[in-house]
Formats: structure tokens, sequence, C-alpha cells
């Protein structure tokens, strides 16, 4: 005779799950660490939004001053992050993900995530800000965070259930969750770009430390969106050419922009510029930086810092920004990142997507221009990252642009695919360098102008 399955028993169930006070003393150690890495990441945004405004402070009382300060203190940069801290240069997300190989070497985690990296990327990507280069802060956070999440394991139990694996996956994606404004980005990051799946075991807790860290950012910033809110018309089949447009033109112009930017930074360009940044490290980072405040000087400014003024004067319509705005933002952002400055490339990138839709909708549908733009930032970002859904679902939670959400998604999609025909993913690309060129601690290259292993 077939009996029926026992019905679960609440009061049992319960007194069971508050009898483990360890077992809670080691959720609330994860989740105290996930509200401190959020903390860090709105400390790593005010300081940097204060570091780019001391800029502008500058630029605006002699503009001709920045061919002196821009160089020389990007100069500074590389030199103090060769010397003493060579793991917070770039990005950062190349960084966690070297970090979650499981082919790293025992001990060598330290090496791309720690608290001591995690300081450093913030006052030297803050740093990067305040010498007016084209660069965001999102991307760093997800180091940034991920530093802070990592040192919770000194407080968990050996069989505590969370690994460090589950710990840097919930730092980083809490990273892009706090620096956004959305915690949906996060979890969707954590999942496409960080671990592909998440420990079923720890899933809802790992979901709860992003989330927390998000809701970090909203209490300081309040429940704002990035950019605002888009006013969208209602897209009819005369925005399908255009649109398809802006994303065929993102996909290709991001696949040669993740791949020029994967070439120089992994020095598999023989070109002789390639030979001098590796002879000579700090030299070419003054002369990158003299190059990109002259550009900013050509755009009048546009192109200095991370772009969402840009982003936002071309969703209000105020077109002030100069028509080769997306390839002088192109060469700015480029450049910045070759140097090897501790930065990123996502508020960067989305500004040169917007330029693009902002271009495209000027000449076929400037009635939609606002959908355009939108559709370029989500279209540009996920060639460049090849995280087509992390790409949509930021722009639509910045932009609060959830009436675009077919047209984001698929634009992201499309531009993906047409990316990975011209270039590998980029931060995947980056890992693996870093990972081939681990050295023991004893043998890292002390001296800033000796040539970075090949």
């Amino acid at each position: 005779m077939h009996h029926p399955p026992h019905e679960p028993d609440f009061l049992h169930n319960l007194r069971s799950e508050l009898s483990n006070g360890r077992l809670w003393f080691d959720r609330a150690v994860v989740l105290v660490y996930a509200m401190a890495a959020g903390l860090s990441v709105v400390a790593f945004t005010l300081l940097g939004e204060w570091g780019f405004g001391l800029f502008e402070h500058l630029y605006g009382a002699s503009r001709w001053a920045i061919l002196l300060w821009t160089p020389a203190l990007t100069a500074a940069i590389v030199w103090i992050t060769r010397r003493h801290f060579a793991g917070a240069a770039g990005s950062g997300i190349p960084q966690v993900m070297a970090a979650l190989d499981p082919a790293l070497p025992p001990g060598a985690q330290n090496r791309f995530v720690s608290l001591r990296l995690t300081l450093a990327k913030i006052g030297l990507s803050t740093a990067g800000l305040m010498a007016g280069l084209s660069i965001g802060r999102e991307g760093p956070s997800v180091q940034v965070a991920a530093g802070v999440m990592q040192h919770a394991r000194r407080w968990l139990r050996p069989d505590s259930g969370m690994s460090n694996h589950a710990l840097l996956v919930a730092g980083g994606a809490a990273g892009i969750a706090a620096a956004f404004n959305a915690p949906l980005a996060g979890v969707v990051f954590a999942i496409e770009e960080l671990s592909r799946k998440l420990e079923s075991r720890n899933s809802g807790l790992i979901i709860t430390a992003i989330v927390l860290a998000g809701l970090m950012g909203v209490s300081t910033f309040g429940n704002v969106t990035y950019f605002g809110v888009i006013k969208v018309p209602v897209l009819g089949w005369n925005a399908l050419f255009p649109g398809l447009l802006v994303a065929l033109a993102c996909g290709g112009l991001g696949g040669v922009f993740a791949r020029l930017l994967a070439a120089s930074l992994t020095g598999s360009s023989p070109d002789r510029y390639s030979r001098w940044r590796s002879r000579h490290p700090v030299r070419f980072a003054a002369a990158g930086g003299l190059a990109i405040a002259v550009i900013g000087l050509v755009s009048d400014g546009s192109t200095f810092g991370a772009g969402s003024h840009a982003v936002t004067q071309m969703l209000a319509g105020q077109a002030e920004v100069p028509s080769l705005y997306v390839l002088l933002k192109f060469i700015a952002t480029w450049l910045a990142a070759w140097c090897g400055v501790p930065g990123g490339i996502f508020a960067p990138a989305l500004s040169i997507g917007a330029g693009v839709g902002s271009n495209i909708a000027v000449l076929t549908a400037p009635d939609i221009s606002a959908a355009l733009i939108a559709i370029g930032m989500a279209a540009f970002l996920a060639a460049v990252t090849q995280a087509p859904l992390t790409a949509f679902i930021i722009v639509m939670e910045m932009v609060d642009g959830r009436a675009m959400v077919l047209s984001l998604m698929m634009a992201a999609m499309l531009a993906s695919l047409l990316s990975r025909m011209i270039s590998r993913p980029l931060y995947a690309t980056l890992a693996e360098h870093m990972l081939a060129n681990l050295q023991p601690p004893a043998t890292v290259q002390a001296e800033s102008e000796r040539p970075e292993p090949r």
C-alpha cells in the first residue's frame, strides 16, 4: 500500500535550524562582510567622484596645465603600481577570474585578490580619475569587493561549507551590484562571467550577500537610476533598421576594441610601441598620458573621465559632444588601459556605445534617439565583455528601461555574437595571461623598469 510522504514539520525544522549556533554565526559573518564590501564600493564611488572633481577644477582653471598634470600623474601611478601593487593593474575582473581558477598554486590567490590590493585599487584608480584618464570604477569594484569578502575566510570554520570560491564569486558580484546600484545585474554577473554556476548549498546565501551589498549603494545614494528614466516612445517597425544598425555597429566596433585591448595588454602584438612599453613602462605611461590630455583638449574635455556626463547629455538630447566623440573616446580608453593604470572599461564602454547610438539616431531616427542610445550602450558593453545578459540588465537597471527589455536583450545578444567572430573573450584572455606569467613571489621583478614577462 502506498503511503503519502510526510508533510514537513515546521516546528521541528525551525528548532533544528535555530539550534545550530555556529552555522548562524558563519552566515552572519558572510553577510556582515557583504555589507562591508558594499560600503567599500560606496567609499570608492565617493572618492572617485571627488578625484575627478579635482581634475575638472584644474581643467577649468587652466586647460593647458593638464598637458603636464595628466602625463606626470599617469607615470607616477604606473610606477607605484608596478613597484608595489602589480596585482592592482588594469580592470580587476581578470584578477578575480584568475583567483577563481582551480589550477592556481596554493598561496597564490593573494597575488590577485586581497585587502591590501583592495586599498591599493581604490587609491590608484581614484588617482587615475584625478588625472582625467578615460577609466571607470565599476570593473575595479569587482576586485575591491572580492578582496573584502575573501577576508571573511579567517572567521569561518574550515567545514562551514562556504568555500573560497563562493566568497570570491559573492564579492566580485557584490562589486557590480553596488557600483551600478543594480543587484540583479550582480547576480547575473556572478553566474555568467565569474562562476557559470552557483554552489547549490550556498546559492541562497551568496545571492543574499550580493543583494545586501547592492543595498549599501541604495541606502547611500537613494533608490535612483544611474542615468535617470528614459522616456521611450512606442517602438514600431520603423525602429527595426536603426536598432539593428546600432547593434551591428557596436558589435563590430566592440569586437575590434576587445581584440585591440587583448593584444596590447598581453604583449602579443610585435609592434615597436609594445616593445617600448615592455622596456620602459613608466616612460610609455607618460607618453600615453600626454596623448590622452591632447585628445581631451581636442574634444573640449568630453573624453576625460568615465564618460557618464557625456551619456547624460546625449540622453537629455543636448548634443554638446563632438561628432568624433566615439573615435576619440575609443582611443583615449584604449591608451589608458594600455598604460597599465588601475581602472576599468565598463563606464567608458557605455559612453562609446551611447555615442554610436546617438550618431546613428541623428542619421536615421532622431525621434527615438534615447532608445537607440540605450541600445548602443547595451550592445557595445556586451560586445566588449561578451557577457550579453549582464550588459543588457546593467543598462536596463541603469536607465530604468524596462519597456525596452526585449530590444536591449536582442541588441546585446547580436552584438556579443558578432564580437565573438572577431575577438576571444577579453577578460578570460587577460586572466589566462596572468596565470601563464605567474611567478613565485621570490622571483617577482621589483624594479619598475624591468621588462614584463612575455
